[in-house]
């Protein structure tokens, strides 16, 4: 994906899809010119990414880290609506990765305990650095299983998921106007990340 600096749109990649297994795969990528590329880590993107999801829900979903790992438990309550173990840290020569591994939580279905990985990655390449909030593997509970009805995955696709794609999206384009310092608005792309794989149905 082309980095783009001039005018006032930014260009935001995704994937959504369902797998045969029926987990969801999930990819949001933005490019940013490589005069910013110090200036973001994988790390920062997460913490970020927690900041986030506390103030768009108003606290209603408070991200805690603890010893055990991350929740986003509901209010002050220790009901924990998505449990992961703790942060994963990993830097390369050029990249950066924080892995999230699922636990359990009231939006996973029990199947999906112990599987399933949430990421923010960088990786540098020509000319700039992508930046990628990615979720793999996540079996929700509003899927039901391994064959989900219809119904079911068209309730899963216009709640969760939405709401998970839109929060990601404006994720990346507010870090791209907090790094550039141009009021742009995103537009977002459909693409084909994940190859070899020919998903339940797509959105």
């Amino acid at each position: 994906m082309p980095v783009n600096t001039e005018g006032w749109v930014t260009e935001i990649a995704c994937q959504q899809i369902l797998s045969q297994d029926a987990s969801v795969y999930s990819v949001q990528r933005l490019v940013v010119a490589e005069r910013y590329a110090h200036l973001v880590t994988a790390r920062l993107l997460f913490d970020r990414y927690l900041e986030l999801v506390r103030d768009c829900t108003f606290s209603i979903i408070r991200p805690v880290i603890g010893s055990d790992g991350v929740q986003f438990r509901l209010f002050a309550s220790s009901l924990a609506l998505l449990s992961f173990a703790p942060p994963e840290y990993l830097c390369g020569q050029g990249t950066g990765a924080v892995h999230l591994r699922i636990n359990g939580g009231l939006l996973v279905q029990a199947r999906g305990a112990g599987r399933g990985t949430f990421s923010f990655l960088t990786d540098r390449e020509e000319g700039g650095l992508r930046i990628t909030v990615q979720l793999s593997d996540y079996c929700p509970l509003l899927l039901g299983g391994a064959r989900p009805s219809l119904l079911r995955r068209l309730f899963f696709k216009i709640t969760q998921g939405y709401i998970h794609k839109a929060m990601t999206v404006r994720f990346l384009s507010g870090w791209y106007r907090e790094l550039t310092g141009e009021k742009v608005r995103a537009r977002v792309k459909q693409v084909r990340v994940k190859e070899g794989e020919e998903p339940e149905f797509e959105w």
